[in-house]
């Protein structure tokens, strides 16, 4: 089996959408039926998919289209060139590692599209108007057309068919985890950081979007250290690529006054991650919203406390293991106090990785999903 993965998406630094693409190409790469996985990338996301993931396997190839990176030229290559490479390539499945707008007619095999949320519907504001209309225009065009949707959650699944109501008459779909595994890293301490081993951090792993509410956190931290509820060396580590929210966000960190004990990073690699994981005094996710939340699973993998709001898809996955508080109400005494209460507590050790998320079980999951459209191809060809 020949599977076509494609990932070419505007981002100039690395993204929950590149790092599912690259666990996707991974995980298929470790099983028997799948003999070789085309991963496609933009030119200018060759260097951080080469240096920032570890790409691993003779049967995974990396090619990058060369085409200018504007709204324009990608959906055109979409349209046009993907169905040609597809071709070309004889792939038997075509996994889109996120919604994007294609011509079903021009594939000749399943095409498949991986659902991570319904931002689009469920969160306009991440993308401003009017472009938050061609979000939707897109996410509408691909689940119409696919052949197949993997949803990442139950969750995505559930509001995937809150917006698609007849969506299950119509497609076939399936809930697939994002796998964790961190097996084969070897924890480092990020490039251009000055921690200390004395010098305790809270961590936070997100894009700067609206939903993700790190202004939140940002007011929470100020105000522990204010209160010296926390240690007053503690810092305050954001790992994420910059969005809508960024000037905000640096805009807050300075009229608190907290340049130098909040760090802002993006572009890490997974070494520097995990050190991350395993060296904070806990991750804080206090997002209104999100699809699956890879850096929660991540954590927990890892041991790390988490701090995280109640909404249904953290109590999804991450069951009884973390410290969660309302988002309504006072929010900001809310988080608090989580935040209080959990650092107090013991750390315990995971004995048992959740084999919800693991690499082979996930794996297993698409060959099966990947089989079944590709049957459905050849009875709907006989007939």
């Amino acid at each position: 089996m020949h599977i076509l993965i494609a990932a070419l998406h505007r981002p100039l630094q690395p993204t929950g959408v590149c790092r599912h693409a690259v666990n996707l190409a991974q995980c298929l790469a470790d099983t028997d039926q799948v003999t070789q996985i085309t991963l496609v990338v933009g030119e200018w996301q060759r260097d951080y998919f080469e240096t920032s993931f570890r790409l691993s396997g003779e049967k995974i190839k990396l090619i990058n289209i060369d085409i200018k990176n504007s709204s324009i030229s990608r959906n055109i290559w979409f349209l046009f060139g993907l169905p040609k490479i597809a071709k070309y390539l004889h792939c038997d499945i075509v996994h889109l590692s996120f919604p994007l707008p294609f011509i079903r007619s021009l594939f000749h095999c399943p095409v498949v599209a991986t659902i991570h949320d319904l931002y689009p519907y469920k969160c306009p504001e991440n993308f401003g108007y009017p472009n938050v209309i061609f979000n939707q225009l897109f996410l509408k065009q691909c689940i119409d057309n696919v052949d197949g949707l993997s949803c990442v959650s139950n969750q995505t699944t559930a509001d995937l068919k809150t917006y698609f109501t007849d969506i299950e008459k119509r497609k076939k779909i399936t809930v697939i985890y994002n796998y964790v595994d961190f097996s084969h890293i070897k924890p480092r301490v990020p490039n251009g950081i000055k921690i200390s081993f004395d010098h305790p951090f809270l961590l936070s792993v997100a894009q700067h979007r609206k939903n993700k509410n790190l202004d939140i956190l940002i007011n929470a931290y100020s105000l522990l250290i204010k209160n010296n509820q926390i240690k007053d060396s503690t810092k305050l580590i954001l790992v994420g690529t910059c969005g809508p929210e960024t000037e905000n966000i640096c805009h807050q960190i300075w009229a608190l006054s907290l340049q130098e004990r909040v760090i802002m990073l993006s572009s890490i690699d997974d070494d520097e991650l995990c050190w991350l994981y395993q060296n904070c005094e806990l991750l804080v996710v206090p997002s209104s919203t999100e699809g699956f939340c890879l850096p929660l699973a991540e954590a927990l993998y890892l041991s790390s406390k988490v701090v995280c709001s109640d909404i249904p898809i953290f109590r999804e996955i991450g069951s009884s293991y973390c410290t969660y508080f309302e988002l309504d109400g006072d929010r900001l005494h809310n988080v608090s106090q989580a935040i209080i209460h959990s650092i107090a507590q013991p750390h315990f050790e995971n004995k048992s990785p959740d084999e919800r998320f693991s690499k082979l079980n996930t794996a297993q999951q698409y060959i099966k999903f990947y089989s079944r459209l590709i049957s459905s191809e050849i009875d709907f060809s006989k007939k």
